[in-house]
């Protein structure tokens, strides 16, 4: 795979570290006074933002362990495309089956922007920038609750269904092997027949991605509320937005849109009150909403860039309780994609 020549290297990285990567690039652009970046020129002019999402079918899953996300990346997407060209209606979503073959049409400008992606060294992803982290995904376990089976311990003995021939199965044994739970291993190299075996009760203990477990558990609808996700995770699998570092004013576009949608949470901003905290005297509210400071002119945006963003979407929180959430098929709980005040990891820098 040919990897775009850049003089970073992209690792699985927390939140601070991408923005440390985008400031570098964007101090850099700033200083050439140069406010006008080839991708955003290209969504303003043509007036779409081209954004890649992965439909992740049943039967297509090596090469995509989450689960299908569509909504959650819709909505990435959608408050990108305001943000930048001021309009829900400018944002084209294009459909890819896995990683490899989203990160050929990022490479090859069939896209802006990836919606979501695995940060990664040697991965598809690999000579990409990535935006801060949107969702901590891991692998995990689903189990019936009439199995009686509460944590990783009981697991011994168990029948587990997992993807063969796939890294995580090789985290599975480790994580396993470390906690010294003897199991039953039981591969599989396609979703659908790995999901019927579970629904069959062919195995025990179903192992995959969280988003792929919550996806599978919707798929029992009334009796979704009989499986439980464990609460132990085997091995952190984040997803952030990919885009390409030829554009650091792109890049920064694209992480600060997101950066202000964690932000409005923090602060209380959402689509509700959106228009009343106009009003509020409050400094990182009149930053973030564009009635004080200018912060939109120095990505190339209107100063309503952030406003736009959350009026279209919803704050973090609103769009994880729509999408992946208790107001979803999901029910996934927050845990570690809750705000950094409340035990989880989401953080963003303050808007100035």
């Amino acid at each position: 795979m040919a990897v775009s020549k850049c003089p970073f290297s992209i690792a699985k990285t927390r939140p601070f570290q991408s923005f440390l990567l985008i400031a570098v690039g964007f101090a850099v652009f700033s200083a050439s006074h140069a406010f006008a970046g080839a991708t955003l020129d290209k969504v303003k002019r043509g007036g779409v933002l081209n954004c890649g999402v992965n439909t992740n079918t049943d039967d297509w899953s090596k090469d995509e362990p989450h689960g299908n996300l569509a909504a959650f990346e819709a909505d990435i997407c959608k408050a990108v495309a305001v943000a930048a060209a001021g309009s829900a209606d400018k944002v084209k979503l294009v459909p890819f089956n896995d990683d490899d073959e989203s990160a050929a049409g990022l490479r090859s400008r069939k896209i802006d922007l990836l919606a979501l992606a695995t940060p990664s060294i040697t991965g598809s992803f690999a000579g990409f920038g990535f935006g801060p982290i949107v969702f901590y995904d891991a692998e995990g376990f689903l189990v019936p609750k009439r199995s009686g089976i509460a944590t990783v311990s009981d697991l011994a003995g168990k029948k587990i269904c997992f993807m063969g021939s796939t890294g995580p199965e090789e985290n599975l044994k480790v994580y396993l092997r470390n906690k010294h739970v003897a199991y039953q291993p039981y591969p599989f190299e396609e979703q659908g027949e790995m999901e019927a075996a579970f629904y069959t009760t062919q195995c025990e203990v179903y192992a995959a991605d969280i988003t792929q477990l919550a996806v599978t558990r919707a798929k029992f609808r009334a009796l979704a509320k009989n499986f439980v996700i464990l609460p132990e995770r085997v091995a952190e699998d984040p997803i952030a937005p990919a885009f390409r570092l030829d554009d650091p004013q792109w890049a920064a576009v694209v992480t600060w849109t997101i950066n202000a949608l964690i932000q409005a949470e923090e602060i209380g901003i959402s689509r509700a009150n959106l228009a009343a905290s106009r009003a509020s005297t409050d400094l990182a509210v009149q930053r973030l909403l564009g009635t004080q400071g200018h912060i939109g002119h120095a990505l190339g945006l209107s100063d309503e860039w952030a406003a736009r963003a959350i009026g279209a979407v919803g704050n973090y929180g609103e769009i994880f309780d729509r999408d992946l959430g208790a107001g979803s098929r999901l029910k996934l709980e927050r845990g570690l994609n809750a705000l950094w005040t409340k035990g989880g990891l989401l953080y963003a820098p303050p808007i100035r």
